[in-house]
């Protein structure tokens, strides 16, 4: 269980007990006002997921005050003349000797079969609490890397994450269609690609279509809105996922670009998603 015991997980998240009747998930949220829509439908959801029969962990950074700033304490003392951020903080992930708090975060992940992640959008990404999050979290040996017995690498398809399903919860003060295939704001899937590919798929997460608010600001009946969440998440386990290209199987060249066979003359992040 790592240098957390069981009691320190249960007095931390709210919710660890293995209680839970059907799936285990994650609720990662990023909003620094519980009382804004965010916060609303968080407690909604979390909620709602309950009462499915779901075991659900939360970690709501803003409330925990999370610090989002990789630093050279994060390696423990696996430091070395200079840090090297990716080599001494997995060094000090397999040694156990990362700092409680990130540990504590990976304890939950570990247990989760699914990751929820809200965030409203802000500058077309993540608030940078949560981008710490991943900044901290997912270390090498943790979320990726190179299996030392195997030598297999610990990516998409092959990565360690593999069986979770993630799914990505945002408000924007856009308008629906700004957001839409001519948006001005550029299509949801392509504008969120770091994070649904790049990260989730990356660590091999099996990723569902992100659930975004358009006009936030704008909405005085939450009732739409929650009936819809309702629906997403009632499908969490069932719903298909985004058809990303695996990248051992034969769609990309060693130099991991796709393959001149595959939508030639097409360009751009929609090409990685198998049509």
């Amino acid at each position: 269980m790592s240098v957390l015991d069981a009691r320190t997980l249960s007095i931390h998240d709210g919710g660890m007990e293995d209680n839970a009747t059907e799936s285990t998930v994650l609720w990662l949220s990023a909003h620094p006002e519980p009382r804004s829509l965010n916060g609303s439908l968080r407690t909604f959801g979390i909620e709602h997921l309950r009462t499915l029969g779901h075991n659900v962990l939360e970690s709501d950074l803003y409330a925990m005050e999370w610090d989002p700033v990789v630093r050279p304490h994060d390696a423990g003392t696996h430091v070395s003349d200079r840090f090297r951020i990716s080599a001494d903080t997995r060094t000090a992930h397999l040694a156990g000797t990362q700092p409680d708090a990130i540990i504590l975060e990976q304890e939950k992940l570990r247990r989760a079969d699914a990751l929820v992640v809200q965030f409203p959008l802000w500058w077309y990404g993540m608030p940078a609490i949560l981008k710490g999050w991943f900044d901290r979290v997912f270390v090498s040996g943790f979320a990726f890397g190179t299996d030392e017995t195997t030598g297999r690498r610990l990516r998409f398809e092959q990565g360690p994450f593999a069986g979770k399903r993630a799914l990505v919860i945002t408000t924007l003060g856009d308008r629906p269609l700004a957001i839409g295939p001519r948006g001005k704001s550029g299509e949801l899937n392509e504008l969120l690609f770091g994070l649904l590919h790049g990260t989730f798929a990356y660590t091999g997460m099996s990723v569902l279509e992100p659930f975004a608010v358009p006009s936030a600001d704008h909405i005085d009946d939450i009732t739409p809105t929650r009936a819809r969440l309702i629906e997403r998440l009632d499908e969490l386990f069932t719903a298909p996922t985004i058809p990303f290209r695996p990248q051992f199987t034969g769609d990309y060249t060693p130099e991991w670009e796709l393959e001149p066979h595959l939508c030639p003359n097409e360009h751009g992040v929609r090409i990685h998603t198998a049509s």
